[in-house]
């Protein structure tokens, strides 16, 4: 459980972050919680822009389940192949594709047991088409979420499902969406891993972390 004090440190990192990133969404480009999915299976271990250049030719080729199976696996395994892991993303999207034909009608359930059930899909990837593709409050726990969670002091974890639990105790439901967007955004523009540029930080005060940083910063 946690206390006051901790949910309204939470809440204010976040509002300073709102303010800060207002136009936040997720990085991915889709038109579809179809192609939502596809693209966040594609995401694992593959930068967001790269997922991107890829999907821009990809949903022109493949606009429905069926047509993920009406092709060799090696033709897709070539058409996805600069995301990296091409193989298993091929197999995984395949297998998830017969999934929806044979359980769900083809369409992309909107109920998180049953996403997280879809073959290549965890709860990172069912909690970015809950909340992106349906609005169902949900939070994705992604390498930047994992990192600045730490950081901030919200949780001394590296379990996904710790971090996500952690959060979801912290702040109220109309934050979980955006708090994964939020703290993505903040790390890819300031809070990087190998050098924080804490000097910029919006929230710099406020993170336990700041400190050393801007020490080690002085060191080198």
């Amino acid at each position: 459980m946690v206390d006051k004090k901790e949910k309204d440190f939470a809440k204010k990192i976040f509002d300073i972050l709102k303010k800060e990133y207002r136009e936040v969404r997720s990085a991915l480009e889709f038109k579809s919680p179809f192609e939502l999915l596809v693209a966040t299976i594609l995401s694992a271990q593959c930068t967001d822009a790269r997922v991107n250049i890829v999907t821009q030719s990809l949903f022109k080729k493949y606009k429905k389940p069926e047509d993920y199976l009406n092709v060799p696996q090696a033709e897709l395994e070539k058409d996805i192949y600069s995301t990296g892991f091409y193989k298993q993303k091929a197999k995984s999207i395949r297998n998830c594709c017969r999934e929806l034909i044979e359980k769900h009608k083809g369409k992309v359930p909107k109920d998180f047991d049953e996403l997280v059930k879809l073959s290549g899909v965890g709860r990172k990837t069912a909690s970015v088409v809950a909340g992106n593709a349906f609005g169902i409050p949900a939070i994705a726990v992604d390498t930047h979420v994992k990192r600045l969670s730490n950081l901030l002091g919200f949780i001394t974890s590296d379990d996904p499902e710790k971090i996500e639990n952690k959060l979801k105790e912290l702040l109220p439901e109309s934050y979980w969406i955006n708090s994964s967007h939020l703290l993505a955004t903040h790390g890819r523009n300031i809070c990087f891993a190998r050098k924080p540029n804490c000097g910029e930080c919006v929230i710099g005060k406020l993170c336990p972390s700041y400190m050393n940083n801007s020490i080690e910063g002085k060191k080198k």
